[in-house]
C-alpha cells in the first residue's frame, strides 16, 4: 500500500460542502447582500435553510378510493340513416349502456353512470374512458359503430375542477381514415378522489349548445384533430436478468446438453387502449429485434402516457422484466414553434425488483412501474416518430390496426459514442443502524447498471452475438474480444474495481443506534464503466436544477419571513427575482452553441435545446417586468407568480431521454439485501464547468437508507435503516484527476496499487476536531397520539454523528414542554474546521412514545443543522445565540407535529464565561423591553435575578439542564379568557355513557377547569361559562406561543375521572387580541384629505349618492332610460304569475352571469397586467400612463392572445360575452327580485368565517392513531365536540383600550347558554348528481330530515328513478338548544324488497348559526314586500331588526327621516312608500332599514356581513365512502325563537307543475324529395312519399301516402296533434311513464321540446326507405322560408351562430308557417338536402285547444281539405284498369292517336284498293 499525505489546502474551497440527500434538498450557500441598494436583499433572512424536511414520498402502491361520474346528455349530427342509437360508456373493462332511442340522429339521453374504483393513482390514471355510439343493440345491427371517443382518466383529473362539464366529445370511426367526425356527444365527465371537492358550474344551456366552442378537449388542444401514425422502432436490449432459477438452469443444461440464456424476451407497448408486441427472442440476454410497431390515432391524442414493457415469454404467464413510461407532453411542444412527439434513438433504463429470480417475488409490482425501482433491470434501445396522415395522399392505407414489421438495424453511432466513466466514493460515516441488523457483519454495495452488482449483476450470455431474429443459438465458442467485453462488464472479476466496503460488525456508544467502525480510516469504492456519451443532456439539467434550487430557496425564505412577521419581504423577493434573472442569463450563455450535430444527438435533443433556450429567455424577460412592478402592496401576488415560474422550470429540468443509469447503494447484512438508496447519475456528474456539475458531485451528502417496495409502507418504513455520510464523484475517465478535489482536506491516501494515480482503498484522516453539541429542545406541539387514551408519553432522541442523547419523558401529553438542553460532548469530526463551519453534519431528532411494556413507539422525525462556533470565533450576534424555531416532524408522508428547538455546535475549547455574559446581557435587554413595552405600562423593573444562565434542575427522572436564558423565549404576562359553552355528541367511554363531564384547559403549564355538568343528557352546557387564567407566561413573539390543550374527562363515583377525549390547538394566533397602536387611536377617517376626530359626525356622501343611485334602479329599473318596445311589453311578466321558483331561476341565471363576468375580468386583468408599467414615471405625469406607442400596444395584445390561446376558448367566450345584448339582462333584473345562491356550504363562505365569531367547535379525539391514517380516516377517533372560545391578550390592557368586563371579560354581551326553544324550518329545494344505487344506474331518492330526536321521513313521496330530483319540501321542527342542535339531512334510495340505501347525508350545526352575529337565522331579502312571491318571511320587520342590532352593538341609531336612516356615521337612503296588496301606498321606513341591514358590514368597528336570503349547496357524503362526494343538495334553514312572535306560513317551494300544451303540425306539401324507387314498367324514378312525426318519442304519427311522386312533390294536408306537458323555466317536456312492464311505478323523464319530422318512401314488400329528417327545437329553431326555392341547407343548422337565419321560439310566437329542409348524410359523410316540407306549426294551451278543437289527419272538427293530388297517385294493384289507363294512355297517347290515324288511313286505302276494281268495272259496263 502507498501512503500519500494530502494535508494541503484545496484550490476549490467552494466544493467542500456537506449536502443532505433528502426529498426536499437543503438550501444553498448564502449570497452576499447588495450594497448598492438596500431595496434588494439577496441573502437568506430566516432560519429556513437549517430546516430541511424528511418527508417520505407518497407511495404509488397505496390504494385510494376514486369515483368516475359520466353523464351522457345528448348526441348531435350522428352519421347514418334510420338508426336507433345507443351509447356505450367504458372505463377499462367495465361497460355500461344507455337506453336505446328510436329513429333519430340527435338522441337525448340525460343518463348518469358512476364507476367506483379502489386503486393506486398510477394504475387508475392510466385507465381509458371510451365513449362509443352504436347504431342499435338489436340482433340485426348490434355493434355497428357510429363513432367513438377516448381519453385517459389522468387527463380528466388534471383538468380544472377534475372534470369537463357540458362538453361535446367528437366521435370518430377508427377504421375510416378518409372522413371526419361521425357526430358529437354532449357529456359531463368528472373524476374525483378522496377529499376532492367537485365544483360543477352553473352552465347556460344556450351557451353549451355551441359545439365548436365547447368541445371536450384539454386546454391548448386544437378543435380539429387529424390522424397520425405513432411509429415505435425497437432495436435491441441489454443487461436483462435471469427469469428462471439456478435449478432450472442446471436442469435445462442436462436435458439440452448446452447452457442457454434463461430469458425469452419480447417488447410490449400500450398506447391509447391498444397494445403492440414484437416477436419473442428465445434464450437471449441481449436480444436484437429491429422491428417497428405502428399505432394510428387522432393527434394530439388524449392519452398522454405510453407504457413500454419488456416481458419474458412463459407458457403460463408472461412475466414482466421491466417497465418504463414516456410522457407525450415531455417529448413534444404544442406551441407556435413547437414540434411533434419524437424520441431517440436512445436507450431507456428500466428498474424494478432485485435481479435475483425467485418463484414468489414480493416486489413484483416494482417491475410494473409501481413504486420506485430498487435495482437495474436492463435497458432498451428504441425510437419514436409521429407522421401525420394525409387523407388526400394516393398511397393512403386504410388500416388502423397495430402493425408490426421489420426494419434495418441502427448504425454503430446511432445511439451515441461509448465513453469510459469513472465512479469514486468514500464512506465517511455510517450510523443509525438498527440493533437487529447489527447482529451480523454489514457491508455497503455501490452499483451502476450491472457494474458493481456482485450478487445478481451481469449475466454472461451463452451466445457469441446478438440474436438475429430466428431464435437459433450460435454454438461457436466466444471470441477473445467477446471474452474481454464480458470480463469488463463483470465487476466481480475486475482487479481494478472495488464496489463494496469491507465487512464489519457495527458498534455502539449508547445502544440506541449502531454505527460502522470507520473512525479515522474511511473505506473507498471505485469502478470503471462504459456508457453512451450523452452528458450534455445531464449538464443542461444540472444548470436548470441549480436555478431551481436558488429560486426555491428564495421562495421558502420569503414565505418564512411572512410567517415570522419579518420586515420588508418584498425586498427579499426582489433579490430572488434578481437571482433568477442572473441564472437564466447564465444558462443562455453556457448552453448556446452546444446544440450542434454530434454522434447520437437525436431530434428531440435539438428541439429541446431550442425550446429551453427560448422559454428560459422568456422567463428572464417576464421576471424583469415583474421586478419593476414589485411593491409592498403586490408582493404576495408576485410571489405566487414566482411559484408558477418554479413549476415551469421543473418541466425543463429532467430530460425525457435517459443516459447513464442511476446509482444504487445497498446495505447488506451477510448476503441479504436490507435497505437501499437511489441517486440519479446527473447529481454526481462532474464537469470542468462548475455550473454544469451535479449538485452533489464532489460533495459529502447525507443518505437515508430505506426499505424496498411495500415494506416501507408500514411501521417498519417509518424508521431510518441507516444514515450515510457519503462522498461520490462520477465523470469521464479522462477527468479522473479531479475526483478527490471535493473531499475535506487533511487525509492520507492509502492506495491499492503501486501507481501514483491508482484509486485509493482507504482515506486516513489525521486532522480531527473535538466538538460539543448543545441541543436546546424547548417544547413540542400537535404530536401524534400513540396511546389508547389518545395521548402520548413523548421523549426526544437527538442523533448527531455517532452519538445519541435523549430528553426526559413528559407523561400523557401531546404538547410536551421539555425545556431541556442536551449536551453531547467529545464529538470527533474529521476534516478542516473551516469546512465544517460552513456546512456541518445533519442532526436527527426523533420523537418516541415511552411504553412501559414493549418497545417505544415512533412518533415522528425532524432534521436540522446546527450553528457552528469555532474556537477562534467570538460568541456574538448575529449568528449567536441560535434562535429557537419550529421544526416540522414527519412520520412517513404525514405530518406528526412540531418541535421548538435550536442547535449549536461548539468547537473545543470554548469560553463558557463569554457565552454566559452575552446570553445574560441579551436576556436583560429583552426583559427590559418587555416590561417597558409599547403599552406604556408603568411598572417597576426588577432585573436583580439570578445571573445563572444554564441551570440544572432535578426532576423525578434525574437532573436536566434547562434551556438557557437568552435562548429561551422572553415571556410576558398574559390573560387567557376561556368560554366554556358546552359539550356535544359525547360517545361512551369504557361502555359507560358520559354523565358528569368536565373540561380542562392547559396552556404554558397553567391549567383551569370548567364547572362539572351535573346531568349531560339534560343540559350539556356549562353553568359557569367564562373563566380566566391570570398571569400566564407566554412568549412575546407570537410565533413561539405554545399550543392550547383541551381535555375532557368524566367525573365518576369515588373521585374517579376517566379521559373522554383531547384536542390540541397548535396555532393560537386567531384567539390573540392585539391592542391597536396608540398613534392611530385618535386619528379619524379621512375625507378629501382632512382628518376628522372620532367625536365628529361623519356622513358618507359618496356612499349616499351611490346608494341612492342603486335604490333608484331598484325602484324604477331601467325603463326610465329607454322606452319599452312592444315586444318587451308583451313579454312582461305578470306579478301574480310569479312564484318562488321565478326568483330561484332568475338567481341561477344571475349566478351564471357572475361567473361569466368573473372569467371576463380575469381575461381583462391579464391584458391590463401586460399594459401596466407599474406606476407613474418620475415626472409624475399621469397622462403618460394612458399614452402608449401603438405598435407596442399591438404587440402586447398579440402576446396576450397567444398566452390565452387554447385556454378553454376563453378569448372566444369573452368575445361572445362582450357582444351579448344587455337589454334582456336589464329586463330580468328589473322585473324579478332575486336571492343569493351559494355553490358551497354557507359556513364555508369567506364572509361568514365559519360562524365562529362567538363559538368554536373543537373535535375531541381518543384512541391511538392508525398507521396509515390521513385526516379523513382519522375522524373515526372523534368522540365528541367541545364548544367554546378563547381570548388571549397582554394584561393589563393599555388605558386607551376598552377594558374587559369584570364578569365576562372580553365576552361582553354574551348570550345566555340556558336551553332555548327554537322553531327550525328546513327547506329542501332539490338534489343534484346523486350517486346511483340501483343496478339500472338510477335511484329512487327521498328525504329524511332529523333534528335531535325529531325525525321527518318523506319516504312516501320518493321520486322514482331520478338522480337530479326536485323535492320542494319544507319541514318544521320545534327543538331545544343545545340538546337538539345538529340538523341532519339524509337522502335515501327507496327499495321495494331490501332495506333502503343511504345515498348521502350532511349535517348542519344550528347552534353556531343561531348565536352568530352574521344573523343566519333568517336571510335578508333583496327588497321588502308584504305580499306576493317576495313576501317578507321574518316575524321581525327590518326596522325592528335594525333597532335590535344597534342596541346590542351599542351603535348610535337608527335615526329615521323620510327616505333616509342614519346609523352611527353612515346615512342610507331608499324608497319612501310601501305598496300593499290592493295597490295603495303608504309611508314606511322598512325599505331604508333593509338597505342599512344589507350594508351593515360598512358600519365602522361593529359592522359585519349579514346573511342574505339564500339557497346553499351542501355536499353529501356516505360513511361507507368517506371523503368522496355522493351528490349535492340545495336547501336553506330558517330559525325563529319560540318566545318571539310566530312566523308566517312557510314559503311554497313545491315543484312547479308542468303546463299542458297542444302542438299542432299541419303538413301541407313536400317538394324536391329524392326519388328512391324505379318504376316496374317504365324504369322511371318515383317515390311513395309519406311524413312521420313525433315530439316525445312514443307519440309517432304518420300522414297518408302520396303514391308515385315523379317529381318529389307531395300533397298531404295532414294534421299532427301532440299533447305534452312543459316546464317553462327549465325548457323541458315532462313525460311520466313506466320504463318497462316490470317497473313498479312510473318514472318522470325530462326531455327537450324537439319536433322530429322524417320523410319516408313506402314499400309494400320490403322495409320502408328512410329519405331524410328534420329536427326543430321549439324553443329555438330557424324561421321557415317563404317558398321552396328559398329553403336551403342553412335552415337545418343546429347552431344559431353558424348561419344568419333568424331564430324563433314557438313559445313566444305561438304560430309559424314556412318551408324547412329534410337532410341526410351522403356517402361522403356530408349533409345534403333530401327534400323540403311546407308545414304550419302552432302551439296552444289546453284551454285554447278546448276552445278551438281540431281533429287529427283530416278528421273533424276543423277538417282539412283533401289534397289535390295528380291522377297518377294511386296503388296499381288496387286499380288495375286505372293503372293500365295511366301506364298506356298517359305515356303513349299521341303515339296511339297516330297509330289509329295511320290504321284508319291504311284501312281506307285497303278498302279503296279492294273496292276500286268493282267500281271501275261498273263504270265500264255502265252498271
Amino acid at each position: 500500500m502507498v501512503f500519500e499525505n494530502t494535508n494541503i489546502s484545496q484550490e476549490n474551497e467552494g466544493a467542500t460542502a456537506r449536502e443532505p440527500r433528502l426529498l426536499i434538498d437543503t438550501i444553498a450557500d448564502d449570497d452576499k447582500t447588495s450594497m448598492a441598494s438596500m431595496t434588494v436583499i439577496d441573502q437568506p433572512v430566516t432560519n429556513k435553510r437549517s430546516k430541511p424536511e424528511t418527508r417520505t414520498e407518497i407511495a404509488s402502491l397505496k390504494a385510494q378510493d376514486f369515483q368516475i361520474s359520466v353523464t351522457v346528455i345528448e348526441a348531435r349530427q350522428l352519421s347514418g340513416t334510420n338508426m336507433d342509437p345507443v351509447c356505450l360508456v367504458q372505463v377499462g373493462e367495465d361497460r355500461k349502456y344507455t337506453t336505446q332511442k328510436e329513429s333519430t340522429n340527435c338522441p337525448y339521453y340525460n343518463e348518469v353512470f358512476v364507476f367506483d374504483y379502489t386503486s393506486s393513482r398510477q394504475i387508475f390514471f392510466d385507465k381509458i374512458l371510451t365513449l362509443t355510439v352504436l347504431h342499435s343493440r338489436n340482433l340485426i345491427r348490434s355493434g355497428t359503430l357510429v363513432g367513438k371517443f377516448k381519453i385517459d382518466l389522468g387527463t380528466v383529473y388534471s383538468h380544472q375542477d377534475h372534470g369537463f362539464f357540458h362538453k361535446w366529445a367528437v366521435l370518430t370511426d377508427p377504421s375510416d381514415l378518409m372522413t371526419g367526425p361521425k357526430g358529437y356527444l354532449k357529456v359531463d365527465v368528472a373524476v374525483v378522489g378522496k377529499g376532492d371537492n367537485i365544483k360543477i358550474p352553473k352552465i347556460n344551456d344556450e351557451n353549451s349548445d355551441d359545439i365548436e366552442n365547447n368541445l371536450l378537449l384539454p386546454e391548448g388542444v386544437q378543435p380539429e384533430r387529424q390522424r397520425a401514425r405513432f411509429i415505435f422502432k425497437i432495436y435491441q436490449a441489454e443487461g436483462l436478468p435471469k427469469m428462471n432459477t439456478s435449478i432450472a438452469e442446471k436442469l435445462k443444461t442436462v436435458l439440452q446438453g448446452e447452457a442457454r440464456d434463461l430469458v425469452d424476451p419480447f417488447v410490449e407497448i400500450s398506447f391509447c387502449g391498444q397494445k403492440g408486441r414484437t416477436t419473442v427472442k428465445k434464450n437471449c440476454y441481449e436480444p436484437c429485434w429491429n422491428e417497428q410497431i405502428t399505432f394510428t390515432e387522432l393527434f394530439p391524442p388524449l392519452c398522454k402516457r405510453i407504457k413500454i414493457q419488456i416481458r419474458d415469454k412463459d407458457n403460463l404467464n408472461n412475466t414482466v422484466i421491466g417497465t418504463t413510461f414516456i410522457e407525450l407532453d415531455r417529448i413534444s411542444n404544442a406551441g407556435d414553434r413547437g414540434f411533434l412527439p419524437t424520441f431517440g434513438p436512445s436507450y431507456v433504463n428500466m428498474y424494478g425488483s432485485p435481479r435475483i429470480y425467485t418463484m414468489v417475488n414480493e416486489l413484483s409490482d416494482l417491475n410494473n412501474g409501481l413504486g420506485e425501482g430498487v435495482a437495474f433491470r436492463g435497458r432498451l434501445l428504441l425510437a419514436l416518430s409521429v407522421e401525420l396522415v394525409d387523407v388526400n395522399s394516393s398511397d393512403l392505407q386504410g388500416s388502423t390496426d397495430v402493425e408490426v414489421e421489420n426494419i434495418p438495424p441502427l448504425s454503430e453511432l446511432g445511439a451515441g459514442r461509448v465513453e469510459e466513466f469513472f465512479l469514486f466514493g468514500s464512506f465517511l460515516e455510517a450510523n443509525m443502524i438498527s440493533p437487529v441488523i447489527a447482529e451480523k457483519s454489514v457491508t455497503f454495495e455501490v452499483s451502476m447498471g450491472n457494474y458493481g452488482n456482485g450478487i445478481d449483476g451481469a449475466n454472461v450470455s451463452h451466445r457469441s452475438h446478438r440474436s438475429n431474429g430466428d431464435g437459433d443459438s450460435d454454438e461457436d465458442s466466444l471470441s477473445e474480444d467477446d471474452h474481454t467485453l464480458l470480463l469488463r462488464e463483470t465487476a466481480t472479476i475486475d482487479p481494478n474495481m472495488r464496489t463494496t466496503s469491507p465487512a464489519a460488525k457495527p458498534v455502539t456508544h449508547d445502544k440506541y443506534y449502531y454505527h460502522m467502525p470507520f473512525f479515522e480510516q474511511k473505506p473507498c469504492i471505485y469502478m470503471t464503466s462504459y456508457w453512451h456519451d450523452h452528458k450534455r443532456r445531464l449538464y443542461n439539467s444540472n444548470i436548470i436544477q441549480k436555478i431551481m434550487d436558488k429560486l426555491d430557496e428564495g421562495i421558502q425564505d420569503v414565505q418564512e419571513m411572512i410567517k415570522t412577521n419579518e420586515d420588508r419581504p418584498d425586498r427579499r423577493l426582489r433579490g430572488v427575482a434578481e437571482e433568477l434573472i442572473n441564472g437564466c442569463v447564465a444558462y443562455s450563455r453556457l448552453v448556446k452553441g452546444t446544440g450542434g450535430p454530434a454522434a447520437g444527438r437525436s431530434k428531440l435533443d435539438r428541439e429541446r435545446h431550442k425550446m429551453c433556450l427560448r422559454d428560459i429567455d422568456g422567463i428572464a424577460n417576464e421576471v424583469r417586468k415583474l421586478k419593476k412592478r414589485l411593491k409592498m402592496s403586490t408582493y404576495k401576488e408576485k410571489l405566487s407568480k414566482m411559484k408558477t415560474l418554479l413549476q415551469k422550470l421543473k418541466c425543463f429540468c429532467e430530460d425525457p431521454q435517459h443516459s447513464i443509469p442511476d446509482i444504487f447503494i445497498w446495505m447488506l447484512s451477510g448476503r441479504r439485501r436490507v435497505a437501499y438508496s437511489r441517486i440519479t447519475a446527473r447529481q454526481i456528474l462532474h464537469s470542468v464547468c462548475a455550473e454544469e456539475c451535479g449538485q452533489h458531485c464532489g460533495k459529502i451528502q447525507t443518505l437515508f437508507l430505506k426499505l424496498p417496495g411495500k415494506k416501507r409502507l408500514g411501521t417498519h418504513g417509518w424508521t431510518i435503516q441507516a444514515k450515510l455520510e457519503l462522498y461520490l464523484w462520477l465523470g469521464l475517465a479522462k477527468n479522473k484527476r479531479d475526483y478527490l478535489n471535493g473531499l475535506p482536506t487533511g487525509y492520507e491516501v492509502i492506495r491499492t496499487g503501486t501507481g501514483l494515480y491508482s484509486p485509493p482503498m482507504y482515506l486516513r484522516y489525521q486532522d480531527r476536531q473535538q466538538y460539543e453539541l448543545r441541543a436546546h429542545l424547548y417544547q413540542g406541539r400537535g404530536l401524534i397520539a400513540s396511546d389508547d387514551s389518545g395521548l402520548s408519553d413523548p421523549f426526544a432522541k437527538v442523533i448527531f454523528s455517532t452519538h445519541c442523547d435523549v430528553t426526559q419523558v413528559i407523561d400523557e401529553t401531546l404538547n410536551p414542554t421539555w425545556d431541556q438542553t442536551l449536551v453531547i460532548p467529545n464529538i470527533t469530526l474529521f476534516g478542516r474546521a473551516e469546512e465544517l463551519r460552513d456546512d456541518p453534519p445533519m442532526i436527527i431528532v426523533e420523537i418516541f412514545d415511552r411504553d412501559t411494556v414493549g418497545k417505544d413507539e415512533f412518533i415522528g422525525r425532524a432534521v436540522a443543522k446546527p450553528v457552528v462556533k469555532m474556537n477562534n470565533e467570538s460568541y456574538e450576534p448575529p449568528r449567536f445565540p441560535p434562535k429557537l424555531d419550529w421544526f416540522q416532524t414527519y412520520r412517513g408522508s404525514n405530518k406528526a407535529g412540531e418541535i421548538l428547538a435550536s442547535f449549536e455546535l461548539l468547537q473545543i475549547p470554548y469560553s463558557q464565561r463569554e457565552m454566559d455574559d452575552l446570553l445574560l446581557s441579551l436576556w436583560k435587554e429583552a426583559k427590559r423591553k418587555s416590561l417597558a413595552g409599547s403599552y406604556e405600562i408603568k411598572m417597576g423593573i426588577d432585573l436583580e435575578e439570578s445571573s445563572k444562565i444554564t441551570e440544572s434542575v432535578k426532576t423525578d427522572q434525574g437532573h436536566k439542564f434547562i434551556v438557557p436564558r437568552g435562548i429561551r423565549p422572553i415571556l410576558a404576562k398574559h390573560r387567557v379568557e376561556v368560554l366554556f359553552w358546552g359539550l356535544r355528541d359525547l360517545k361512551r367511554v369504557q361502555l359507560i355513557s358520559v354523565d358528569r363531564p368536565r373540561v380542562d384547559i392547559e396552556i404554558a403549564g397553567r391549567c383551569i377547569s370548567s364547572s362539572i355538568i351535573q346531568n349531560y343528557k339534560k343540559n350539556p352546557n356549562f353553568s359557569d361559562p367564562v373563566k380566566f387564567i391570570e398571569d400566564v407566561d407566554l412568549p412575546e413573539i407570537e410565533y413561539w406561543c405554545p399550543p392550547i390543550s383541551i381535555t375532557a374527562v368524566d367525573c365518576r363515583a369515588f373521585g374517579r375521572t376517566t379521559l373522554v377525549g383531547t384536542h390540541i390547538i397548535s396555532n393560537i394566533s386567531k384567539f390573540v387580541f392585539r391592542s391597536p397602536d396608540k398613534s392611530k387611536i385618535f386619528t379619524g377617517l379621512k375625507n378629501n384629505g382632512v382628518a376628522t376626530e372620532t367625536t365628529d359626525v361623519f356622513v358618507d356622501i359618496d356612499h349616499q349618492s351611490t346608494l341612492a343611485t342603486d335604490m333608484q334602479i331598484d325602484m324604477i329599473g331601467f325603463g326610465g332610460e329607454e322606452p319599452k318596445t312592444k315586444e318587451e311589453e308583451d313579454s312582461a311578466l305578470d306579478e301574480t304569475a310569479l312564484d318562488w321558483w321565478s326568483k330561484y331561476f332568475a338567481s341561477v341565471e344571475t349566478l351564471a352571469e357572475e361567473k361569466k363576468k368573473y372569467e371576463e375580468d380575469k381575461i381583462q386583468d391579464l391584458f391590463n397586467e401586460e399594459n401596466d408599467d407599474g406606476g407613474m414615471n418620475n415626472d409624475g405625469d399621469v397622462n403618460t400612463l394612458i399614452s402608449a406607442n401603438a405598435d407596442d400596444v399591438q404587440k402586447e395584445k398579440r402576446f396576450g392572445k397567444n398566452f390565452l390561446k387554447g385556454a378553454m376558448g376563453a378569448v372566444m367566450q369573452a368575445k361572445k360575452n362582450f357582444a351579448a345584448p344587455v337589454r334582456r339582462l336589464k329586463k330580468q333584473k328589473e322585473q324579478i327580485d332575486e336571492l343569493k345562491i351559494f355553490d358551497t356550504e354557507l359556513e364555508n363562505c369567506s364572509e361568514f368565517t365559519n360562524f365562529t365569531d362567538l363559538l368554536h367547535s373543537f373535535d375531541l379525539y381518543r384512541g391511538k392513531r392508525e398507521e396509515m391514517a390521513d385526516e379523513l380516516s382519522d375522524q373515526k377517533r372523534i368522540v365528541g365536540t367541545f364548544k367554546g372560545a378563547f381570548r388571549i391578550y397582554r394584561y393589563p390592557l393599555p388605558v386607551y383600550v376598552e377594558q374587559p368586563d369584570a364578569q365576562y371579560g372580553m365576552f361582553k354581551g354574551l348570550p345566555s347558554n340556558e336551553p332555548i326553544h327554537v322553531m327550525a324550518r328546513v327547506y329542501i329545494v332539490r338534489a343534484t348528481d346523486l350517486h346511483p344505487t340501483d343496478p339500472n344506474g338510477k335511484a329512487d331518492p327521498y328525504v329524511v330530515v332529523s333534528l335531535g330526536s325529531n325525525k321527518n321521513n318523506d319516504k312516501e313521496n320518493y321520486i322514482s328513478k331520478q338522480l337530479n330530483p326536485i323535492f320542494g319540501k319544507a319541514f318544521d321542527f320545534e327543538a331545544t338548544f343545545p340538546q337538539e342542535s345538529v340538523l341532519t339531512v339524509q337522502i335515501f334510495d327507496w327499495d321495494l324488497l331490501s332495506s333502503d340505501d343511504l345515498i348521502g347525508e350532511t349535517k348542519i350545526d344550528l347552534e353556531n348559526r343561531f348565536y352568530s352575529k352574521h344573523r343566519p337565522t333568517c336571510g335578508l331579502a333583496e327588497k321588502y314586500a308584504i305580499f306576493g312571491y317576495n313576501q317578507w318571511r321574518d316575524p321581525q320587520k327590518p326596522s325592528q331588526i335594525l333597532h335590535k342590532l344597534c342596541k346590542e352593538m351599542k351603535v348610535d341609531g337608527p335615526h329615521f327621516s323620510p327616505g333616509k336612516v342614519r346609523v352611527g356615521k353612515k346615512i342610507f337612503t331608499g324608497p319612501i312608500e310601501l305598496e300593499d296588496e290592493n295597490g295603495h301606498k303608504k309611508p314606511s321606513d322598512e325599505h331604508v332599514a333593509l338597505v342599512a341591514l344589507r350594508h351593515w358590514e360598512e358600519i365602522p368597528k361593529f359592522g359585519n356581513k349579514l346573511v342574505p336570503e339564500h339557497v346553499e349547496t351542501r355536499s353529501l357524503y356516505s360513511p361507507e365512502k368517506p371523503g368522496i362526494e355522493q351528490g349535492r343538495v340545495e336547501l336553506w334553514v330558517d330559525m325563529f325563537p319560540m318566545d318571539m312572535p310566530p312566523p308566517g306560513p312557510p314559503v311554497d317551494i313545491s315543484p312547479r307543475k308542468p303546463k299542458s300544451f297542444q302542438l299542432r303540425v299541419i303538413i301541407w306539401n313536400t317538394d324536391d324529395v329524392v326519388l328512391q324507387d324505379d318504376d316496374f314498367f317504365t324504369g322511371d324514378k318515383a317515390s311513395d312519399i309519406y311524413v312521420k312525426g313525433w315530439l316525445l318519442g312514443d307519440d309517432k304519427q304518420e300522414t297518408d301516402i302520396h303514391y308515385r311522386s315523379l317529381t318529389g312533390e307531395g300533397n298531404f294536408n295532414w294534421r299532427f296533434i301532440f299533447p305534452f306537458d312543459y316546464l317553462i323555466a327549465e325548457e323541458k317536456c315532462v313525460i311520466t311513464k313506466k320504463e318497462s312492464v316490470f317497473s313498479w311505478d312510473e318514472t318522470e323523464f325530462k326531455i327537450p321540446p324537439r319536433l322530429n319530422l322524417q320523410v319516408w318512401d313506402s314499400d309494400h314488400f320490403s322495409a320502408d326507405d328512410f329519405l331524410g329528417s328534420l329536427t326543430l327545437d321549439l324553443t329555438r329553431f330557424p324561421r321557415g322560408a317563404k317558398n321552396s326555392n328559398r329553403c336551403t341547407l342553412n335552415l337545418a343548422s343546429e347552431e344559431d351562430e353558424s348561419s344568419d337565419v333568424p331564430m324563433v321560439s314557438l313559445f313566444k310566437q305561438r304560430r309559424i308557417k314556412g318551408w324547412w329542409p329534410f337532410t341526410a348524410k351522403s356517402e361522403q359523410d356530408e349533409l345534403e338536402i333530401t327534400g323540403k316540407v311546407e308545414a304550419e306549426i302552432s302551439l296552444l294551451t289546453v284551454e285554447d285547444a278546448e276552445k278551438n278543437p281540431a281533429g287529427s289527419g283530416r278528421d273533424e272538427p276543423s277538417p282539412l281539405e283533401k289534397p289535390n293530388r295528380p291522377d297518377t297517385s294511386f296503388v296499381w294493384f288496387m286499380n288495375p284498369l286505372k293503372s293500365l289507363r295511366y301506364l298506356i294512355c298517359a305515356r303513349y297517347k299521341w303515339l296511339i292517336i297516330k297509330i289509329v290515324i295511320v290504321v284508319i288511313l291504311l284501312a281506307l286505302l285497303v278498302l279503296f284498293i279492294y273496292s276500286s276494281p268493282s267500281w271501275i268495272m261498273k263504270k265500264i259496263v255502265g252498271a
